[in-house]
């Protein structure tokens, strides 16, 4: 079993963060040791004949350089334009051989085909101070990549879920428009209240006002209580 895993580990496979048909993906290769102990020197990464175009991540332990090639008839993009060329191939050189005992990851960003359910290969060559190793083994219909030697990399890719994700949306769409309109009803009912109670407080202050001038006009002015010794009857002063 622990031999099993000690093989496995050293195949150059690859990870993407996405397989979506028709979008973009990064793809990373695992490069570990393929030439028992030999440092790993250049690595070249074979496109598959569905993709165009691969734009290699900078990794600052090697340079990456693009092969391409003509094709045997011009192929039309889906934006219209015409191409008379592709990108076949990816190749990493090392600025210093890949000692055995460590793995790097080389990093590609392309555009998936729109094919769900194909599984893309990656022929990938290593090359070593002493020797190589050439992962470009194709599994027959049926059988376990995992039993081969030296499988190539793969990426399956698989349909967009579409409909499940528009479905996911527009629920949350509608779940964040109904708190959002009831709190505009919400807010134009309290704005008509408020207009009400000042409409009411104003009303009342005129009533106010009205009521207090009536009792003005009605209230007689106060009789001055008459100083003693100064009525009619009064004695005259000597």
């Amino acid at each position: 079993m622990l031999a099993g895993i000690s093989g496995a580990s050293a195949h150059v496979g690859v990870t993407p963060d996405k397989t979506t048909a028709n979008t973009y993906a990064l793809l990373t290769f695992g490069i570990p040791h393929g030439c028992e102990e030999s440092g790993t020197t250049k690595v070249t990464i074979t496109l598959p004949a569905e993709l165009n175009d691969a734009q290699p991540t900078v990794n600052p332990n090697w340079t990456a350089a693009k092969v391409t090639e003509q094709l045997a008839e011009p192929r039309k993009l889906a934006d219209g334009t015409t191409i008379t060329k592709r990108t076949s191939q990816i190749v990493y050189t090392a600025k210093a051989p890949l000692e055995p005992a460590l793995r790097d990851a080389l990093v590609l960003s392309v555009k998936l085909p729109d094919a769900a359910g194909q599984t893309l290969y990656f022929p990938t060559l290593q090359n070593c101070e002493a020797g190589q190793t050439d992962w470009s083994q194709l599994p027959a219909e049926g059988q376990d990549p995992h039993s081969l030697k030296a499988p190539a990399p793969s990426v399956t890719v698989t349909a967009a879920a579409a409909d499940g994700h528009t479905a996911h949306a527009a629920s949350a769409a509608d779940t964040t428009a109904t708190p959002v309109q009831a709190a505009a009803v919400s807010d134009d009912g309290a704005q008509a209240r408020s207009w009400a109670g000042l409409a009411a407080g104003v009303g009342g202050l005129a009533l106010g006002g009205l009521a207090l001038a009536r009792s003005r006009g009605n209230t007689s002015a106060p009789v001055r209580a008459s100083a003693p010794g100064s009525g009619p009857h009064s004695a005259p002063k000597e």
